[in-house]
């Protein structure tokens, strides 16, 4: 099909809940994806930081259709290997105690915040349920993981929203301290912020926030649906902070560009949830489990250290070239936030961007970098100086 015709289709029949770039994409390779035209472009999106091995990685191709040919769904009423074997590979290198399956990063906020809540009542009774986020925050797009998001702009439209979330400022103790109260059962951040700007949280005060969990029997709960999976540069964000979580989210990039998601919980919570409290149809879904574990395989030591490296290298670049629009990066491992400096228009620079082959996003008042993990050096290079020469 060609571009007018899929995007007449669209326009016709599809909600518009997207406001999307004239690119109708058709097949990639590793970082670099062609649209229907045949015209190339370099991907520093990797759909949202999910296709963290690229496109048509083989091994991975290979693990889902052996996996398909075999058994594409069996429900959770029976046992199947690929989801046992990818929770003992989260579980083995977290040092958590056992894992949820679920098919998405709200989804998977949704089941982390009935944890706490659940965790606590269990506990201490009703009256229990406040959960701390911070500002800037995002942790998704249902009607609970919107109100537990510390951005304005998201409450609206939707009401009434779900009560029970008070929200603090970032590297702010006090802030924390204001809005706590006997009701709070959990604090849930994104150790980096992503929509919000990638916005990495301070040493500092993650630790402090970490104590002041376990003094208080509040549970820290870990939001890694874009820092996981190897995109900071550690298997998850939290291992590079030094803490250990009660819980901790994950989704996009954990299968490589299948829906997969999940919570990890801490050895308090591994009993919280029983028979019946929660579950999901599609959770630990076969074919997803099995292109999970083989993500999982590729994200060894050496692939994490490469990710820190490229992370690096494209940061220390961006910053060289000077550019008029363009200010400092920031972020851990190949999650980059660029600056975009006063008087400029991110979506304006992402879109003449896409314009010229190169794919970025948007966060914040910046530009945000995701680019699959496996990127090449030569594939980055080509990426930057699209960058620099489209906005020179």
């Amino acid at each position: 099909m060609t571009f007018e015709e899929i995007k007449a289709l669209d326009e016709q029949y599809v909600m518009h809940t997207y406001s999307r770039f004239p690119v109708a994409a058709d097949h990639g390779k590793n970082a670099t994806v062609w649209d229907t035209e045949g015209r190339a472009y370099i991907d520093f999106t990797s759909g949202i930081g999910v296709c963290s091995l690229g496109y048509a990685d083989e091994g991975w191709v290979q693990a889902v259709t052996d996996q398909a040919g075999k058994l594409a769904h069996i429900s959770n009423l029976y046992y199947a290997a690929p989801y046992a074997l990818t929770a003992q590979k989260l579980c083995t290198r977290t040092g958590m105690a056992n894992v949820m399956f679920a098919n998405s990063g709200a989804e998977s906020n949704e089941a982390m915040i009935k944890l706490a809540r659940k965790y606590s009542f269990d506990k201490y009774g009703k009256g229990r349920g406040t959960i701390i986020t911070l500002n800037k925050s995002f942790h998704g797009r249902t009607i609970t993981t919107l109100a537990a998001t510390g951005q304005e702009v998201f409450h609206n439209y939707f009401f009434p929203f779900t009560e029970g979330f008070r929200y603090a400022n970032a590297n702010d103790m006090d802030s924390v301290e204001e809005v706590a109260g006997h009701d709070v059962c959990a604090v849930m951040v994104e150790l980096v912020q992503g929509e919000g700007g990638v916005l990495p949280l301070e040493q500092d005060f993650v630790t402090r926030l970490a104590d002041l969990c376990a003094k208080r029997d509040w549970l820290l709960l870990v939001d890694e649906v874009q820092t996981g999976a190897g995109r900071t540069g550690s298997l998850f964000a939290f291992q590079q902070y030094g803490i250990t979580p009660d819980a901790v989210s994950f989704a996009k990039g954990v299968a490589g560009g299948l829906p997969f998601g999940g919570v990890m919980a801490g050895e308090k919570c591994r009993d919280v949830f029983t028979p019946g409290t929660h579950g999901t149809t599609f959770g630990g879904n076969p074919v997803a489990a099995a292109a999970a574990n083989y993500v999982l395989e590729r994200l060894d030591d050496e692939l994490l250290s490469q990710v820190r490296e490229k992370g690096q290298y494209l940061r220390e670049r961006i910053e060289a070239m000077d550019l008029p629009c363009l200010g400092k990066t920031r972020g851990l491992g190949m999650m980059i936030g660029v600056e975009v400096k006063a008087g400029f228009n991110n979506k304006e620079l992402a879109a003449k961007l896409t314009e010229h082959g190169l794919l970025v996003l948007t966060a914040g008042q910046g530009l945000r970098l995701l680019p699959p993990l496996v990127i090449t050096k030569e594939e980055m290079d080509k990426g930057l100086e699209i960058l620099e020469k489209t906005l020179a």
